[in-house]
């Protein structure tokens, strides 16, 4: 008997999702938007503050809108607790935890 896989159309497969790509991806969103915006981007490192990142709220909400479509995730409508990310560190980590739960 063979197996069929189907694809059912919303179903993401958040586990099979590593960290590093959940990293890369929050990047190259960062990234995409400050251009989009014409915003000067500061280095992105783990350590760099959220608030001297170059981008502001607007900002944020498109990358955590388009997180949310590309991850099928949003860590801060999910936890209740989840505490407000200060670093870009902090942000990623917001995701990756939250994706493997």
């Amino acid at each position: 008997m063979a197996f069929e896989q189907r694809v059912v159309p919303g179903f993401r497969r958040r586990q099979a999702r590593t960290e590093m790509s959940v990293k890369s991806e929050i990047i190259s969103q960062f990234r995409q938007v400050a251009e989009e915006q014409n915003k000067s981007l500061a280095p992105l490192e783990d350590d760099l503050p959220l608030l001297e990142s170059g981008l502001d709220s607007l900002c944020f909400a498109v990358i955590v809108a388009r997180l949310e479509d590309l991850l099928g995730i949003d860590p801060f409508t999910t936890a209740e607790d989840a505490p407000f990310p200060v670093t870009l560190g902090d942000f990623v980590k917001s995701y990756e935890h939250a994706a493997v739960s």
